[in-house]
């Protein structure tokens, strides 16, 4: 069974779905199957793997309806049918990758869901709302043999976010080292146990749904502090201070608050996976110059090539000391991810 994990944050300008199309790309470069989920209506991820034919994948007729939204339609619109799995999308060069693509009008769900999931199921028309996403996530993923299903979510308290996170396995944070994401992961400490605590009190209401609230546990894997200068071959100030007060309240506050909720993995399988005490499971410099080359050729930035990069000289010897530092630091991040399999779900 697929492992699901969701990448969030409320506080946009976190490269969230920069981060999920690249640690996505490097799952399946590894020989993993992965599913990337994108719950984001403003569809950046569905354009960074549609690349030139984003436009025409929702004109045309074979694929048109293929996407999170058509997806789950017959529970929304209560129609005597199915959730049935979706046709994805996966780029010729990465055989291995596969996209459940984004809807713009994603959010017109919002208004149902939330209604659904705070009525303590007493309407039976909604009793299927709030397992419907997972339903149809789950049988994607069966569809294709996935490994990992990555979910990009929008960043906002919405119900579909909601949603999709207490159907997650496990978590990460992705964080600015400035002090929006201080004061987000502040909240984050508060809203995410909650949304869990309610996920665990309500499960046993939809337990004879048609589609049941999973049965998942999101536990947290780290948070992934990016987008920062590098100055002598460490991050310039402010950003290092920034750097040093996430790690700390991750460590001394949102852990600790978050254990109580079982949310945690074992000391002994961070320990493993080379997760330190203050969980931070990555830190990335600005991606700078590789970056628009990188959406210009449809790949990550760690496997453009250098004929892609197109430049010579020092910028490209610069370039490609970049790139190959990037590839480092996400394959290091990919192989934690991997080391979750052996743990599977209920960890």
């Amino acid at each position: 069974m697929a492992i699901k994990i969701v990448l969030f944050n409320h506080k946009g300008g976190v490269s969230k779905t920069t981060t999920t199309y690249n640690l996505g790309w490097m799952l399946a470069s590894l020989g993993k199957k992965v599913l990337l989920v994108d719950a984001d209506p403003q569809c950046n991820l569905s354009s960074l793997i549609l690349g030139e034919d984003f436009e025409k994948y929702y004109f045309e007729a074979t694929t048109r309806f293929q996407n999170i939204k058509d997806g789950v339609k017959v529970a929304f619109q209560g129609k005597p049918k199915p959730i049935e799995a979706v046709y994805c999308f996966s780029p010729a060069i990465n055989g291995n990758l596969f996209l459940l693509a984004g809807h713009a009008d994603l959010s017109e769900y919002d208004a149902s869901l939330s209604f659904a999931q705070n009525s303590n199921n007493a309407i039976t028309a909604l009793e299927n709302l709030p397992g419907a996403f997972n339903e149809l996530i789950e049988r994607t993923a069966v569809r294709y043999n996935i490994d990992f299903v990555l979910i990009d979510l929008n960043p906002g308290l919405s119900a579909i976010n909601q949603n999709l996170f207490i159907s997650s396995d496990a978590f990460i944070i992705p964080t600015n080292p400035d002090p929006f994401s201080i004061m987000a992961l502040n909240t984050l400490s508060v809203i995410l146990p909650r949304w869990v605590e309610w996920a665990n009190r309500m499960r046993p209401l939809f337990k004879d749904a048609t589609y049941p609230l999973a049965n998942s546990q999101p536990k947290f894997i780290g948070e992934l502090i990016q987008r920062f200068n590098i100055r002598k071959g460490k991050a310039a100030k402010p950003y290092r201070d920034n750097i040093n007060e996430i790690k700390s309240i991750v460590r001394d506050k949102f852990a600790p608050e978050i254990a109580k909720h079982q949310m945690l993995f074992s000391n002994e399988i961070y320990s493993e996976l080379g997760i330190p005490d203050d969980f931070c499971v990555l830190e990335l410099k600005d991606f700078q110059g590789l970056l628009p080359k990188s959406y210009e050729a449809g790949v990550p930035v760690f496997a453009l090539t250098d004929l892609q990069i197109g430049e010579s000289g020092t910028v490209l010897e610069g370039l490609q000391i970049n790139r190959n530092n990037f590839f480092d630091e996400f394959k290091g991040l990919a192989n934690k991810i991997i080391g979750l399999e052996k743990y599977a779900k209920g960890v």
